[in-house]
């Protein structure tokens, strides 16, 4: 089936409470992980390559690779830019067929970031193309994009308000603890600061940083209106392991497809499971 935008299948979530699962890829294997778990949990998904995935494979390539899996497989699946840095970038996919994008310009000042944003709402909304923004910043590493601990700052629920009124973005992703790449202890959410947020947003808010978070904390945070999370380290940590295992193994072994073979069926597990967690397993009937 033909590439699906963001804000459909976040419409269907909001209206049934749960959250779908965004899942970062840079390659065939992974490609074909997602598509096989979101097939096996009969859930729909979301694709997304970040600024390292397009670098390492070039943004032609994922999206004919992410177009292929789509057209054989039985779910709804969405091509989604993760943390565009700029207009021209969101162009380009635009042009390669993606069907949904993010613009981070939560960099920015406020009034910056509205401008930038309503720029990339302008562009993609004429060609059916969702639209994610980000408000309050969060840790971590995403690729080419740090946050400090000392940098970070959680998103100010009026002012997200204010900015999604102005920009009329689909989504908006939301800094309430959460952080990129590995933590170092056990993640503390703001679980009331979403509450607000979500009293007054009327759009899906968004997780980033997710890989390591509790169940019962992703849960919880669906309960109180999230409805696309991401999820990106668990997937590397899954097929690297893989890939070391096998390796260890039979240090000899030089078929790639003997290693990256497992490191696929190891990925799968990982994305089902967080698709059981979000709650969109068996969402697309039929």
């Amino acid at each position: 089936m033909p590439l699906v935008p963001v804000s459909v299948l976040l419409r269907e979530a909001a209206v049934e409470g749960y959250a779908v699962g965004a899942f970062n890829c840079s390659n065939l294997e992974i490609v074909q992980a997602i598509v096989a778990a979101a097939e096996a949990e009969k859930a729909p998904v979301i694709m997304q390559a970040s600024q390292g995935a397009i670098k390492y494979a070039g943004v032609d390539y994922i999206a004919a690779m992410v177009r292929v899996a789509a057209r054989g497989a039985r779910v709804p699946v969405a091509l989604h830019l993760d943390h565009g840095t700029s207009f021209d970038q969101v162009v380009r996919c635009l042009v390669a067929g993606f069907s949904s994008v993010m613009i981070d310009g939560s960099h920015l000042p406020l009034e910056q970031n509205i401008a930038l944003t309503r720029r990339v709402v302008s562009a993609a909304r004429p060609v059916g193309v969702s639209v994610e923004a980000e408000l309050g910043r969060i840790g971590g590493v995403e690729d080419d994009i740090a946050v400090t601990d000392r940098e970070a700052f959680f998103t100010d629920p009026e002012e997200a308000r204010y900015f999604v009124e102005q920009t009329g973005v689909d989504s908006l992703a939301v800094a309430i603890g959460t952080a990129h790449g590995r933590y170092k202890g056990e993640p503390r959410l703001d679980f009331d600061r979403l509450t607000r947020i979500k009293e007054l947003v009327p759009v899906p808010l968004v997780l980033h940083g997710a890989s390591g978070v509790p169940d019962e904390a992703i849960r919880e945070a669906i309960r109180r209106g999230v409805r696309k999370i991401n999820i990106d380290t668990n997937i590397r940590e899954a097929f690297v392991g893989a890939v070391r295992h096998k390796l260890d193994e039979n240090p000899q072994e030089i078929d790639p497809r003997k290693i990256l073979g497992p490191a696929r069926e190891a990925a799968i597990e990982v994305i089902r499971e967080k698709m059981r967690v979000f709650g969109c397993s068996g969402k697309v009937r039929g």
